[in-house]
């Protein structure tokens, strides 16, 4: 029934997937939180692939590209005549921009959008205080082949594709020195739009607000660098979703990691890096019903760094 191919939309509290679920958020935290976009100095350009239930047919399946970056202070000259010239300030450097693109796929309901975020950082210290807002625009499709044409609300048209805007916040604050550690708040689907707007009969059917909190920290031990930290996700019908994450990098190249979510997840992670560009891996296995026809989940991600260090210093100097 087309009502069982909307059930995500109207249960969280089963993990039915309203928004799409990551494994390595970790390695591009800017798909949970827009105020992240630039915050670091570098251009960064991520490709997550995401493959759920393996061996489940019309299993989740998601795919996001996403590119931030920072607008820089810096200086160049004016010429005022007879060759003359003046220094004239650029960009103070405390602007973000990111923005990405997203196709989810979760049995009979696909959503395919943008994502444009813009985000202001302050530096506190030496912390910095980065708050963030972004906008997003996705095509809401069902595939009616599937369902009777009799369906109550195929026959109001909701199969054909339907135009979602919504919207996001974020905070997020980081410290630099002398330990290194982090915290994030973030909403989506700000406005709650309904799948259909202007259409009161399918009022139910409306996005749920999603909340996200994370931190992290960051320190040595033995040669290794170490990295716990957790996220909670809940959306307005307050169940919440915990994942607890550690993981550990060596020979400055390499790490692995495991979490472990509330709903009886373990995740495995792995991850390589190339000078500035980063390979990540991650396997999940749910220890619940679905494994009995599952093989478990596979998420690939690739990110590149663009950037040096001398072109980050104008804004790491704070002037």
């Amino acid at each position: 029934m087309i009502i069982m191919g909307l059930s995500f939309l109207v249960s969280w509290s089963s993990y039915a997937q309203q928004l799409p679920l990551y494994d390595q958020y970790m390695l591009n935290p800017y798909i949970i939180n827009p105020a992240i976009a630039g915050h670091d100095g570098f251009t960064t350009l991520d490709l997550t692939v995401r493959t759920q239930w393996i061996g489940v047919p019309n299993a989740p399946n998601n795919q996001i590209f996403s590119a931030q970056t920072r607008l820089l202070k810096n200086k160049f000259k004016i010429k005022r005549g007879k060759g003359k010239s003046v220094m004239k300030p650029g960009r103070s450097g405390r602007v973000g921009l990111g923005g990405y693109v997203f196709n989810d796929n979760n049995g009979s309901v696909s959503r395919t959008g943008v994502h444009f975020s813009y985000a202001y950082h302050l530096w506190i210290g030496r912390s910095q205080l980065s708050f963030g807002l972004g906008v997003t625009a996705y095509q809401f499709q069902i595939k009616h082949l599937e369902f009777q044409e009799d369906e109550p609300l195929v026959e109001q048209g909701i199969y054909e594709p339907v135009f979602v805007p919504d919207a996001d916040f974020g905070v997020f604050y980081k410290a630099v020195y002398p330990n290194s550690y982090y915290a994030g708040v973030s909403v989506k689907n700000v406005l709650q739009s309904y799948l259909k707007l202007g259409n009161r009969a399918l009022e139910e059917f409306r996005l749920l607000r999603h909340y996200y909190i994370m931190g992290g920290y960051k320190f040595e031990f033995y040669g290794f660098d170490i990295e716990p930290s957790f996220l909670v996700k809940m959306s307005s019908q307050l169940t919440p979703q915990l994942d607890v994450n550690v993981k550990a990098f060596f020979m400055k190249n390499y790490w692995v990691g495991l979490s472990y979510r509330t709903n009886k997840t373990v995740v495995a992670l792995f991850g390589v890096s190339v000078k500035r560009i980063y390979f990540g891996y991650a396997f999940d296995y749910e220890f619940n019903s679905i494994m009995k026809h599952s093989y478990g989940s596979h998420e690939f991600s690739i990110s590149v760094k663009l950037g040096n260090t001398s072109r980050r210093f104008p804004w790491l100097e704070r002037y």
